[in-house]
């Protein structure tokens, strides 16, 4: 089997909908061949490129291909380093905001960059990693808004309002976080809990 069969062959055991990019392949084969055979691949209608440097299996309804989550693109480009949903968007999910961000914004250890999914602009912001926890999970969500809201606007009734959308298991892993958060963030927490303990 040739270089070239053998990265399409790796591309088509990669779920229809997950982006990836070249880096990927280098274990099979040379930057240029993988990007040579990735190239053909999207001429013949095998993939699609979901940005610079990122391609994906598109994955097709009825409708045609399904569009991507930006989020799964920012993953891909962060190249390993954890990413999570910006603490705007995290606070909205959990009806603590009502501001919706004008362009999909994310976090990341990873250094600072801008790209475009489709028509969309997407920007992976550099953060401190003491304030990426649980990266891709509802813990991290939680998390995130959190910090976003911040030491003024943190208290029994936001954490509250978190709790009632996390699952009793996700309740308990978000306080086992504790030790992470900041004095301000695990002592609102600690009154929260005191609060519903004394009923």
């Amino acid at each position: 089997m040739s270089t070239a069969e053998l990265i399409r062959q790796k591309v088509e055991e990669l779920p229809a909908g997950q982006p990836f990019t070249p880096a990927s392949f280098l274990s099979i084969a040379a930057r240029s061949t993988v990007d040579k055979t990735l190239t053909r691949m999207v001429l013949a209608g095998l993939l699609t490129k979901a940005s610079r440097g990122v391609f994906v299996r598109p994955q097709m309804s009825r409708f045609g291909a399904l569009p991507l989550e930006p989020f799964e693109v920012a993953v891909a480009k962060a190249h390993g380093a954890p990413v999570q949903v910006h603490g705007a968007e995290a606070a909205r999910r959990f009806g603590l905001s009502t501001q919706v961000p004008v362009r999909p914004v994310f976090y990341t250890t990873g250094r600072s960059r801008t790209f475009t999914v489709g028509k969309t602009e997407v920007r992976l912001q550099h953060i401190s990693p003491r304030k990426l926890v649980a990266p891709g999970t509802k813990v991290g969500l939680a998390i995130s808004a959190l910090w976003y809201l911040g030491k003024e606007q943190v208290n029994n009734e936001v954490f509250e309002a978190i709790h009632s959308k996390l699952t009793e298991q996700e309740w308990k892993e978000l306080k086992l976080t504790a030790p992470q958060m900041p004095s301000w963030m695990a002592d609102a927490m600690h009154r929260y809990e005191k609060k519903r303990s004394n009923g």
